[in-house]
């Protein structure tokens, strides 16, 4: 009861979520308007080519999110122990890091884009296009994933208002140059992914500037000793790699849930799209929660306070499940009109129908896992999120190999859904391993009385 009453915990963590979810909804509204732009184009295959290479890419990019994730958690812990320096080095860690990923990307681009599209296969002329739009954005890599890592600088400082203002700055550089480089040069389906490219850059500089402004001042100049210093790298590296694998554990679910989708026929596997299309809207918007939890419960381990850690925990909870429970209501309610406005085929209508139940109930079923992907990443308990997931999929692949033959797309949903319970019940077990290595009593004073410097509001 005393958690519920606490107000300011939860206007705390709000004013945190808040703007990370409208960053993260920014997303899925900017691959509508390359869509939109693409769709009004000459060329019947241009909108499948840039479908096509936005895949790539969408996969190509998760694949790396853990220079996002790793660096919040690492960066929220320095910021509870106060330790400016170690965030410094944390970040420009990172952004090294970034810089070598993203030329090896660019030094392997022609097989890596040529391979991929040969897997996602579609017609000469959409593979075509698509190789247009991939061989334009693909040098956004070093970019993209330094942006990657300024913003977990940012989360992890909890300037979540700085977070959205950046993301706002990139996607709108998009569209404006999308427009420019499209319709005022010609540039067809290569302008797409130009733009796209060229937003990134921009996107980095403002990036740059931003956090340099938030370092603190007096700090020495920071050395190469420091920067390659075992034990800070060494972490760094073992973060990120856990993370890397965790995220190959869930494209891999991922991915078979499609490809088992697609063995029941064209209508099935386009109505599994649709609906994951609600899915994916959904996490987005949940993961500002997750996202705020990893700030708040860095800060909390970096301080190493067990009070503050539950805390920060529970009121994350309760937010998460109360928006989970809305937008399962909003699915059940308007999910068939939804469908109806994202096709007009028949078949794939009555197959997407047939499993709105299970879109529907997603977000209630998935939220626990959302949340303590974000607890244990604040807390870089990066071995458990590594282990937990490897579980999941063993979890995910047994239950599709037992349901979809007999139940069908319902029984490849079901086992979707085991995989998401599976996540959060493997996390829960395992959530008491950092409540206890906290220790029992606060060592700062409560949020109620610390400086307001460290909200969102900047």
């Amino acid at each position: 009861m005393r958690l519920v009453r606490d107000a300011a915990a939860f206007r705390r963590v709000f004013s945190l979520a808040g703007p990370i979810i409208l960053a993260n909804l920014t997303q899925p509204l900017l691959s509508t308007v390359d869509a939109a732009i693409a769709g009004h184009m000459p060329a019947e295959s241009a909108l499948g080519g840039v479908a096509l290479g936005g895949v790539v890419f969408n996969v190509v990019f998760w694949a790396f999110g853990f220079l996002r994730m790793g660096t919040t958690g690492l960066v929220a812990q320095a910021e509870g122990a106060r330790e400016p320096a170690a965030m410094r080095t944390s970040l420009v860690q990172a952004l090294l890091l970034a810089a070598m990923l993203g030329a090896a990307l660019l030094a392997l681009q022609a097989p890596l884009i040529a391979g991929a599209l040969r897997l996602l296969g579609g017609s000469d002329s959409v593979r075509a296009s698509a190789a247009a739009y991939a061989g334009a954005r693909i040098w956004s890599a070093p970019a993209t994933l330094a942006n990657y890592a300024m913003l977990g600088y940012l989360l992890g400082r909890q300037r979540a208002g700085s977070a959205l203002a950046l993301q706002v700055l990139i996607n709108l550089a998009n569209v404006v140059l999308a427009v420019i480089l499209v319709y005022g040069l010609g540039w067809s389906v290569g302008g797409l992914g130009a733009a796209t490219a060229a937003a990134d850059w921009v996107g980095l500089a403002a990036g740059l500037a931003l956090v340099t402004r938030l370092q603190s001042r007096g700090l020495p100049p920071l050395t190469w000793t420091e920067l390659l210093a075992t034990a800070p790298l060494g972490r760094l590296v073992a973060v990120n790699r856990d993370i890397f694998l965790r995220t190959l554990c869930l494209m891999a679910a991922f991915a078979w849930f499609a490809h088992e989708g697609a063995a029941l026929g064209d209508a099935v596997l386009a109505a599994n799209a649709v609906l994951m299309n609600f899915m994916t809207v959904t996490a987005f918007a949940l993961d500002g929660f997750a996202q705020a939890a990893e700030a708040l419960v860095g800060d909390a381990v970096g301080r190493r306070d067990r009070i503050e850690f539950r805390r920060w925990v529970g009121v994350a909870l309760l937010w998460s499940v109360a928006g989970a429970a809305l937008f399962s209501l909003a699915l059940a309610v308007c999910g068939a009109a939804l469908v109806a406005a994202l096709t007009d085929q028949p078949a794939i209508r009555e197959a997407a129908m047939a499993c709105l139940t299970w879109a529907a109930a997603a977000p209630l079923i998935s939220v626990w896992c959302y949340l303590l992907d974000g607890v244990f990443i604040g807390a870089t308990k990066t071995r458990e999120l590594r282990n937990g997931a490897a579980l999941s999929l063993v979890v995910f692949l047994g239950a599709a190999a037992m349901l979809r033959p007999p139940l069908g797309n319902q029984g490849l949903w079901a086992a979707l859904m085991l995989f998401q319970v599976a996540r959060a019940a493997v996390l829960a077990v395992w959530l008491g391993r950092i409540d206890r290595a906290l220790r029992p009593a606060p060592a700062t004073p409560s949020p109620e009385s610390r400086p307001a410097t460290i909200c969102c509001a900047n």
